[in-house]
């Protein structure tokens, strides 16, 4: 069983660590302080991106992401934004978004990543400098 701090499901959702906190408090969001820091089984994320108002809110945040890309006209150096959509269990999803976060956190410094997944299909949107957008693509479908 998969298990995911508040900061690698910041990095999934999009939301920040404090609006994840505030879900918490609200009760919207189901999950077990560990020493101090919150922790999430993949089951309770599950319930939590079920939700409404959470798929609302990550679609706007997804989208964004998209349109704020091609919006830009002033970009000073190659960038990249590319969607990928894979048809795949909720497992398999899991184990997609782990690699994807993963790499965010081991270099990525320059890239924009959103993540999603609904019956059946994981949706990873990376945006950012060409060099490493490029870099995390390589490794994934090596």
């Amino acid at each position: 069983m998969e298990n995911y701090d508040i900061n690698q499901l910041a990095l999934i959702t999009g939301f920040t660590t404090r609006t994840l906190r505030n879900h918490i408090n609200m009760g919207l969001l189901e999950g077990e302080k560990i020493d101090g820091k919150w922790t999430f089984t993949s089951e309770e994320v599950d319930r939590f991106m079920e939700q409404d108002f959470v798929k609302q809110a990550l679609k706007s945040k997804r989208n964004a992401q998209v349109f704020d890309f091609l919006a830009d006209t002033s970009k000073k150096s190659n960038r990249i934004c590319t969607i990928l959509d894979f048809t795949v269990d909720h497992e398999e999803a899991m184990d997609i978004s782990k690699f994807f976060q993963d790499a965010m956190n081991n270099g990525a410094s320059d890239v924009q990543f959103r993540f999603s997944y609904d019956r059946g299909l994981a949706r990873v949107i990376l945006s950012g400098a060409e060099d490493q957008v490029v870099d995390i693509m390589k490794k994934y479908y090596n």
